[in-house]
């Protein structure tokens, strides 16, 4: 392996003076790198006008890239870097920086786990690219700067600009060992849901409240489905299509307290400005001595970057989909072995 070219000019101490090594010298890039991008995070918080804000394309793509180049450019002032380390000290520093956010309550699990792998992924690509500067042009410290400031630069662009809407439905469908009439049941009224009964949805193994309760009430000639979730969230389901038994379309509710402070982040709260739930709809279809229970569920997401938040929504709606049928179909079949065995009933 040929080695690593000396260090250029810039990176260079005056003549006769030594060069300092700092304690844990390793990790001062990395170090700097999150420093740099905790002090950018602290700006978007400030909420200014035209300033960054933290769903916007400058910061989710542009932000993460300068944080590694930072990072990188740190690393090549005191030796020579090879591509390995420029990727991985640009990625790493990119995962520092969202547990910083998290330590000082910034940012929420939720937005955390599902925006880290792409802001580690850009980080690692800014890395690559300072380090790709300091090794071929004289003039690193110039680009640093200019990366470091391009997210205010394009933030200042990007707040004007309206957010492109994107809207999906997603649908799955289960066979379930009961009559119609008692899968609909489940469907209108479920006073308690046990947390063992949501425990395999990996949206809520990342941090989002499982449902505690669903209780369906005439409000006013309308059916409302009252919501309770974990962490005091509640809001109504209102029924704008109904056929006992065969089909029901819920649309949603929400009031300013809905959410309580901190019960879910801003950034992926449900009826918020970047995602919301349009309808969903439940049909029910006979089918032998069972019932094919389907499930649609119609989403809005916006962003300036739906290429990355659309896919994730559709991830998480299936998911709850999944579990939402499952706990149907249980608590059906439940009550169907109890009539059968004659233990229920009604």
């Amino acid at each position: 392996m040929d080695a690593l070219p000396p260090l250029p000019e810039w990176a260079r101490v005056q003549p006769g003076r030594p060069r300092t090594k700092l304690p844990f010298s390793r990790a001062w890039p990395v170090v700097a790198g999150v420093l740099f991008g905790l002090a950018v995070r602290l700006l978007a918080e400030a909420r200014l006008p035209f300033g960054l804000y933290p769903m916007m394309f400058s910061f989710i793509v542009i932000v993460p890239f300068a944080v590694g180049a930072v990072t990188v450019y740190v690393a090549e002032r005191s030796e020579r870097r090879t591509a390995g380390y420029h990727f991985r000290a640009g990625f790493l520093a990119n995962v520092f920086l969202m547990l910083g956010t998290l330590a000082i309550l910034l940012e929420g699990l939720i937005c955390a786990i599902l925006i880290v792998p792409l802001l580690a992924l850009i980080g690692g690509l800014g890395g690559l690219a300072m380090g790709w500067v300091c090794h071929t042009m004289n003039w690193p410290k110039s680009s640093v700067g200019a990366v470091a400031i391009l997210p205010l630069l394009m933030a200042a662009v990007e707040a004007p600009m309206s957010l492109p809407d994107r809207f999906g439905s997603l649908q799955h469908e289960r066979l379930i060992a009961a009559a119609p009439e008692q899968a609909w049941k489940q469907l209108m009224d479920m006073p308690v849901i046990r947390p063992d009964e949501m425990k395999d949805g990996w949206m809520y193994r990342i941090g989002v409240p499982p449902p505690v309760s669903g209780v369906t009430r005439q409000d006013g000639g309308t059916l409302v489905r009252h919501v309770e979730m974990g962490r005091g969230i509640r809001f109504d389901q209102v029924s704008t299509d109904l056929q006992p038994a065969r089909r029901v379309r819920w649309t949603y509710r929400f009031t300013a307290d809905s959410f309580p402070p901190r019960a879910m982040d801003d950034h992926v709260r449900i009826g918020g400005r970047h995602f919301d739930l349009v309808d969903t709809v439940y049909t029910l279809e006979p089918e032998g001595a069972g019932t094919r229970l389907k499930v649609a569920m119609s989403y809005r997401v916006s962003t300036q970057f739906n290429w990355y938040a659309e896919p994730l929504a559709r991830w998480l709606i299936g998911d709850f989909e999944t579990v939402a049928l499952r706990l149907y179909a249980q608590r059906a079949e439940e009550i169907a072995r109890r009539q059968q065995r004659g233990g229920e009933t009604t």
